[in-house]
């Protein structure tokens, strides 16, 4: 079995989304679809959660309007009277219509998951109607996480057991990514851009014999088009190189996606469904690494500076303390160096959480902050690629290590 994975960009419209009823014809016999939500769409059901959240009514009303509209538009275009997502549209706007009593993340959960929820409904309508047999599956009912919201942490033996026991027969089978449930049924995400990640736990779990992740690049580049005018084409990588690059950063892949895959052996294609049958990228158990250097940048970057009130050291009790301290707040941390005196971090700058995280590293330690930063990651750098990307920056902070070194800048313009 194969598993392919569409990201939002790929159904942004309904070209797209015929585009996508193509490559399953010709490439996608039998396969598991994992399904994003419509382009820009988890964007605008997190603006409805603030402002629901927020009480503001005519805001709420307004967002909840341009998602009814897209979506039906996008049925309509597709498949003529028929409007799959009119329950689910339902289903919200019971929701909305209570006043929020469970606390952000979770509320964040019931909401933004159903973004994934209408994409399917639509897509898998589209693709019966067109004559491909298809199975549309709740993904809430497949992946069992536990309560951390926004951030689920999968229970395996108990997805696993269900996977293989909900998902039989011949036929393209298609599902959400992002999303999973509780024990108790309360719906949960796996974090921002979790789909890939999703696509993992379905292959390892249905012992898949490769999963294929469709975006609209040609694979895995060694830099973003959008910071570098020329890039190249990796069209090979070791589990560990691509590992590394997710963990700092790399945006192509989701990084919780490589280990499950590593551990059954299963590779991962990267490939463009703007031409789909380009080979792309394939990330596998190769002996030779990436040499070509990778370059990672992270834009909206908070340099915070910690030193203690007591003017003790940076030891074990006070680094205790500062790790609590983000874990508390749901932040989690780029990059870390610390001094006899002095520790800092530098995290990505969350409106939503970093001004709490800030309110409680200054219960027992003196902060300090720069904001409207850049963290550059060079993997597999040289001295020339370093100063390559310090040209009009000002260097903050330098971590190196033997194959990977970070910089932390302020944009000189």
């Amino acid at each position: 079995m194969k598993v392919f994975k569409f990201g939002g960009a790929s159904v942004k419209d309904s070209a797209g989304v015929r585009n996508l009823g193509e490559i399953i014809k010709t490439q996608g016999k039998d396969a598991f679809v994992v399904v994003s939500a419509m382009g820009k769409t988890t964007n605008a059901l997190e603006d409805l959660v603030r402002a629901y959240v927020h009480r503001q009514n005519e805001n709420t009303q307004t967002v909840l309007a341009t998602l009814k509209d897209f979506h039906q538009r996008m049925s309509i275009e597709l498949l003529g009277n028929s409007i799959p997502v009119d329950e689910t549209f339902a289903h919200l706007d019971l929701l909305l219509a209570q006043p929020p009593s469970a606390p952000y993340d979770e509320v964040y959960d019931q909401i933004v998951s159903l973004g994934e929820i209408l994409s399917t409904q639509i897509i898998a309508a589209y693709l019966q109607q067109n004559n491909v047999p298809t199975q549309w599956l709740d993904a809430r009912q497949l992946i069992c996480t536990d309560i951390t919201f926004r951030e689920g942490r999968v229970n395996w033996t108990e997805t696993n057991q269900r996977i293989s026991q909900r998902v039989t027969g011949k036929g393209v089978k298609i599902t959400q990514g992002f999303v999973g449930q509780t024990a108790t049924n309360r719906t949960t995400t796996l974090g921002r851009d979790g789909s890939d990640y999703s696509a993992a736990i379905f292959a390892y779990c249905l012992n898949a014999d490769s999963v294929t992740i469709w975006k609209d690049v040609p694979g895995v580049l060694n830099a973003d088009p959008r910071w570098f005018d020329e890039t190249i084409l990796l069209d090979k990588l070791t589990y560990q190189d691509a590992i590394e690059l997710a963990y700092y950063g790399a945006t192509v892949i989701h990084p919780k996606t490589i280990k499950p895959l590593q551990n059954k052996g299963i590779p991962l294609y990267v490939r463009s469904f703007l031409t789909p049958d380009a080979p792309g990228t394939v990330i596998g158990n190769f002996e030779q690494h990436l040499s070509t250097p990778s370059f990672i940048f992270k834009v909206n970057q908070v340099l915070i500076s910690l030193r203690p009130n007591d003017f003790s050291f940076i030891a074990e009790d006070n680094l205790s303390r500062i790790f609590g301290r983000f874990a508390q707040a749901g932040v989690k941390i780029n990059l870390m160096q610390n001094t006899a005196i002095s520790f800092s971090v530098v995290v990505d700058n969350n409106p939503d959480r970093v001004p709490a995280l800030l309110a409680l590293l200054k219960q027992d330690f003196r902060v300090s902050y720069n904001d409207s930063l850049e963290l550059i990651t060079i993997r597999y750098y040289d001295q020339g690629t370093i100063d390559r990307v310090l040209v009009n920056k000002k260097l903050l902070l330098e971590q190196k290590s033997r194959y990977t070194v970070q910089l932390v800048v302020k944009d000189l313009g």
